[in-house]
């Protein structure tokens, strides 16, 4: 009984780093509390006792970031999950995968991002980028670049991959 109790704290363990995996943004106790209990991953005293041992052993970070707390999967974390994932079912995996893509959305339509530029002298644009989040800003970065088509390059990038480049920045700014 004790080994397949601790099989299947080690499997929902290896469940909180895929799907932080899969989110690949920064995500708040509250966020992954109402993605796994709507799920029925797992009941939320075992959520919440395998967040903090994930952050005791460095697998997850909890970073501060405007008045919030966010979850970040750490480059141990990621060792870990490519290293025993395949521990998980393939249905498991693809269910994941399937819901944390429609959660996704629903989150990133409450996210507000914008990026813009203007021309500041005849060499030089401002592009400023934000990511607001039910009214947090959780990054207002401001760039200055040498030509119009880098401003514009930026701002599309920012505009479709928003989410993910704010945690990679996250990621770089905490190793």
């Amino acid at each position: 009984m004790f080994s397949n109790n601790t099989q299947q704290q080690a499997e929902q363990k290896l469940i909180l780093l895929h799907i932080l995996h899969e989110f690949n943004i920064p995500l708040t106790n509250t966020q992954i509390t109402e993605f796994v209990m709507e799920k029925d991953y797992m009941n939320y005293f075992s959520l919440q006792q395998y967040l903090g041992e994930l952050v005791s052993s460095h697998m997850l970070e909890y970073s501060a970031s405007s008045d919030q707390y966010f979850y970040l999967l750490t480059e141990k974390g990621r060792n870990t999950l490519q290293f025993f994932k395949d521990r998980l079912s393939p249905d498991m995996i693809t269910a994941i995968q399937k819901s944390v893509d429609l959660k996704k959305q629903m989150l990133l339509k409450e996210m507000q991002i914008t990026a813009e530029y203007i021309k500041r002298k005849d060499s030089e644009y401002i592009v400023d980028l934000k990511v607001v989040e039910n009214d947090i800003t959780l990054i207002d970065l401001k760039l200055s670049v040498v030509t119009n088509k880098h401003a514009k390059q930026i701002c599309e990038k920012w505009k479709n991959e928003a989410p993910s480049l704010y945690g990679e920045i996250i990621n770089l700014l905490i190793r």
